[in-house]
């Protein structure tokens, strides 16, 4: 298929993106996404409670296995440290009240790096940092863009 952009024809292989897409999405076992975040911790349990607490996920704890922890319909993984070393995750959560799981976030402990605003590309965000070193960008969308579909 050949595509025209400002004046320029562009070669586009749709098939072979789709199959790109098939086979990278048979790679990934049934739940996850091709791109899961995984966060390594010092307290399993107590990052498991405020992804719970803020987010409402979902999932258990299993003994020496990490834990799968779902939020909405994404997966993150939450391993303890000692194979690995501490390392903290910046994520960014899609909810339907961005004041309200920033107002859960604060009372489960989380510290404010961004109160609730309005950004330029429509997303009302905070950012807070949970007591285990993770960064979480906390959105809603509150306006679409028509005029730039790049935004």
């Amino acid at each position: 298929m050949r595509r025209r952009r400002a004046g320029t024809v562009i070669a586009c292989d749709e098939d072979l993106r789709d199959r790109q897409s098939m086979q990278t999405r048979a790679a990934a076992p049934d739940g996850y996404h091709t791109l899961t975040p995984r966060m390594v911790v010092s307290d399993v349990a107590g990052a498991v409670q405020f992804l719970r607490s803020t987010f409402d996920a979902t999932g258990d704890i299993p003994e020496g296995r990490p834990a799968e922890i779902g939020i909405g319909d994404s997966l993150v993984i939450v391993s303890p440290a000692g194979e690995r070393e501490l390392f903290p995750a910046l994520l960014y959560v899609y909810v339907a009240d961005a004041d309200d799981s920033y107002r859960r976030a604060v009372a489960a402990g989380a510290e404010t790096l961004e109160a609730p605003l309005d950004t330029p590309y429509g997303d009302r965000r905070a950012m807070v940092r949970d007591p285990y070193g993770n960064v979480f960008q906390i959105a809603h969308r509150v306006a679409t863009h028509a005029a730039d579909p790049h935004l």
